[in-house]
């Protein structure tokens, strides 16, 4: 398989792109900043914006399938830090990402999302939703719910992964699948899990067209 890979220098993408490398998939990488990624054997880096047509086209050249790991990003961890990225930065991609995808034969796409984007943010802690109705995280909470729109309602087989809370433990855990909110999902799962899940659900046909919260068993 060869995979598309968008969001690579991040810190959940960093652990997808290690994952893909080890089980032996053929990667493409279109980073901004390519000198963040380190060169690999089956890896090849392009340099160029996932928000940009003519870029996308380089990259997605062969591919067979497409995993974003991308992200609003912010100049700080602090919920009210100014944005890196403009704030429709993920339904852009999209937008442009779809069509592409289809022109190239390309069927498959898993994205990674957030609990808490769309009818789940009726499910997360009231704590939480307050940051996201009166700071900058909430800005990408809406994108990820346009984002999500988006890829819905194109042909593509889809999937839409919502992790909980993330953590940057070491550890491999146990996976619960929530979905509509049953089970109850728990708050907090590792990045190594998810970008685990995430190469993973490209093999399930089960997640098709799903929109699943992933969690700790």
């Amino acid at each position: 398989m060869k995979l598309l890979l968008l969001g690579a220098t991040g810190r959940t993408g960093k652990l997808v792109l290690k994952k893909a490398l080890d089980k032996g998939y053929q990667v493409n990488c279109l980073s901004r900043k390519p000198e963040r990624i380190q060169k690999s054997k089956g890896l090849t880096i392009f340099e160029g914006n996932p928000n940009n047509e003519s870029d996308l086209n380089m990259a997605i050249s062969d591919c067979d399938k497409i995993i974003s790991v991308l992200n609003i990003s912010r100049k700080s961890d602090f919920p009210w830090a100014s944005l890196r990225t403009p704030k429709t930065y993920l339904s852009d991609v999209i937008t442009k990402l779809v069509p592409i995808a289809k022109e190239h034969n390309i069927k498959r796409i898993c994205i990674c999302s957030a609990w808490g984007v769309a009818e789940t943010k009726n499910d997360i802690p009231k704590w939480f939703k307050w940051f996201i109705n009166n700071s900058n995280i909430g800005v990408a909470y809406k994108d990820h719910e346009r984002q999500e729109e988006i890829l819905s309602n194109s042909n593509i087989d889809w999937t839409i992964v919502r992790p909980v809370g993330l953590t940057n433990s070491k550890r491999e855990d146990p996976i619960k699948e929530t979905f509509d909110n049953k089970p109850k999902p728990s708050i907090l799962i590792s990045r190594k899990s998810v970008a685990e899940y995430l190469l993973e659900s490209l093999e399930k046909d089960a997640l098709i067209k799903k929109r699943v919260v992933i969690s700790k068993e």
